[in-house]
């Protein structure tokens, strides 16, 4: 069964990796975590990594990583774009030209000694960018639900989804109608 991996996308799925609906709002509390977390999602170079090299420090960088990426997800499309491109200046990333089809390819890769965290750095800044490519850059949101703050793209036609799960948009609505009710 799957944990974590909702999306496929590493840096909608991280910041989702803390979840306020839960008694215990951490979905990463501990290494073991971490490692399903990385697998699941098939963080790059984690597998070559060996068993238990998974730190309590991996950890808490990622966590670190986490509420950055989060930060870049709050605000307006323009505010994030400025968020992102501070983020992705500060990360230790280089350019690398990849082969696709026989067509070049510019990729962000990080550097070969790279901890997790920066790993996971990089694969969120490159996801972030080809949404922004794709033209998906407005349709990534936070939910509307609160308590709930968790991040997801809007890929409904007309493109005004607000709810991250359905299981938000019925509490949404339920204390809507409530409300209104008395």
């Amino acid at each position: 069964m799957r944990q974590y991996a909702e999306t496929g996308l590493v840096a909608i799925d991280l910041a989702n990796t803390w979840d306020e609906y839960l008694d215990d709002p951490e979905r990463l509390p501990d290494v073991p975590a971490l490692r399903r977390f990385c697998t699941e999602l098939g963080v790059p170079g984690f597998s070559d990594r060996r068993t238990g090299s998974v730190s309590a420090a991996d950890l808490d960088e990622v966590r670190a990583v986490r509420s950055r990426l989060r930060q870049v997800l709050d605000g307006d499309p323009a505010q994030r774009a400025r968020a992102l491109a501070r983020w992705a200046d500060e990360a230790p990333m280089r350019a690398v030209v990849a082969e696709s089809a026989g067509t070049p390819v510019l990729r962000l890769a990080a550097p070969s000694a790279a901890s997790l965290g920066q790993r996971l750095t990089v694969r969120a800044v490159t996801e972030l960018l080809d949404l922004a490519a794709s033209g998906d850059w407005e349709r990534v949101r936070l939910c509307a639900a609160s308590p709930c703050q968790d991040a997801f793209v809007d890929r409904s036609r007309p493109g005004r989804r607000q709810f991250c799960s359905t299981r938000c948009a019925n509490r949404a609505h339920a204390a809507a109608s409530r409300a209104r009710h008395r």
